[in-house]
């Protein structure tokens, strides 16, 4: 069986540009949190990826719902800003490192809590807050 081939699209440049700036601003607010949030065990990077989760359910609900809510603001804030303040990376790092500390359960702990709770916050945003906001 072949797989199917697509068609090659164009980025243009004003996107790749509105996705640039918001990642700058979003890496720039997870390392801050980071920082301001010092711990053995790494409550930044869970804080950031639960609430990066919850913005963007927020933030795709209202597109759906909200004319308001350009495209190039989805690119801004969703793919940029919000994309660049969550990250799988440091997770997947941070989870690794408590492993290879024998810090077995905050290392389940942790992977449970990013699993579980930043998809329910990303429903939560997604569902509820337009419920809320009426």
């Amino acid at each position: 069986m072949k797989a199917k081939k697509h068609a090659a699209t164009t980025v243009e440049p004003k996107s790749l540009l509105l996705v640039a700036i918001g990642g700058a601003c979003g890496a720039v607010a997870r390392y801050a949190i980071s920082e301001w949030i010092p711990s053995e065990f790494p409550w930044g990077t869970l804080l950031v990826n639960i609430l990066g989760s919850f913005l963007l359910g927020v933030l795709v609900s209202a597109g759906i719902a909200n004319e308001h809510v350009t495209p190039e603001m989805l690119l801004l804030i969703g793919t940029g800003a919000l994309g660049a303040f969550t990250t799988m990376s440091t997770f997947s790092l941070d989870l690794i490192q408590l492993v290879d500390a024998g810090e077995r359960m905050p290392a389940v702990s942790y992977m449970l809590a990013n699993f579980i709770l930043c998809p329910l916050s990303a429903f939560i945003g997604w569902r509820y807050i337009p419920i809320l906001l009426g």
